[in-house]
């Protein structure tokens, strides 16, 4: 039987679902798995994170996606492969190297400047709030609420570094479900602040601003908590606003 699903990395959890079904023979080798829509319906989640489930299965070897035909049952997951995290054994499989067609290379010692950073993160942390408002555990709002005491108590005592305050973000991206937002604000602030930004920190930030920006977090949070999304997205875009405004102050 299908349960609705609740927690983050939503395709790993679906497929989950899907693979237990096969190998307890609701849908034997051979057959033909139902809709997506059915499987979406029955779950309480969207088309798109069953697409991303079925993928997954197929990668491993367990269905076979038809485009117009439907899924088919191909194998029983191996009782080795049924103890393993199913988000494990697909990256193993599909975790990509540095793509040689590209002259690109991922260089995590550079610097980003202070106000690409936060126009950056403009874009990418009021979305993330809005989803996190509607898909946040129980757990993610308790890691979230973790961080912002955090946060408080970094403020009492005149943190110039601020972790509180960048695990805060990163728990919200993480709540959001999505794992490019958790990844982008991993990678945006899950390193120390470069001198740039501190110097700008410390030239600019104000007894108020803090003040400001520990009472937004709350407001950020409250919406989170309590499943407002356009809230969620609105106090997230004014945080994000004050702190730029601030920042360019004469």
């Amino acid at each position: 039987m299908l349960e609705p699903i609740r927690s983050r990395r939503l395709y790993s959890q679906i497929a989950d679902q899907i693979s237990d079904l096969i190998v307890n023979g609701t849908y034997p080798v051979g057959s033909y798995l139902p809709p997506e829509r059915e499987f979406a319906a029955a779950l309480g989640v969207s088309r798109s994170s069953v697409r991303e489930a079925l993928i997954a299965l197929e990668v491993l070897g367990i269905i076979d996606v038809r485009v117009g035909d439907g899924v088919l049952v191909r194998a029983i997951p191996p009782i080795e492969a049924q103890n393993d995290s199913l988000m494990r054994r697909v990256m193993r499989l599909t975790r990509p190297d540095p793509d040689p067609e590209l002259p690109v290379a991922l260089d995590l010692d550079v610097e980003i400047p202070p106000f690409a950073l936060l126009q950056a993160r403009l874009v990418i942390e009021p979305e993330a709030a809005a989803l996190a408002a509607r898909r946040a555990t129980m757990a993610d709002i308790a890691a979230i609420e973790a961080a912002f005491a955090q946060n408080r108590a970094d403020n009492k005592n005149r943190s110039t570094t601020h972790p509180g305050d960048r695990m805060f973000h990163i728990r919200i991206a993480q709540a959001s479900g999505n794992a490019a937002f958790e990844q982008f604000m991993i990678l945006l602030l899950g390193h120390a602040y470069g001198g740039m930004f501190r110097r700008l920190q410390s030239l600019y930030t104000t007894d108020r601003m803090v003040e400001q920006s520990e009472m937004q977090h709350e407001a950020i949070l409250d919406a989170i908590r309590n499943g407002i999304e356009e809230r969620a997205r609105s106090a997230m875009q004014r945080h994000l606003d004050m702190v730029i405004t601030v920042f360019l102050h004469e």
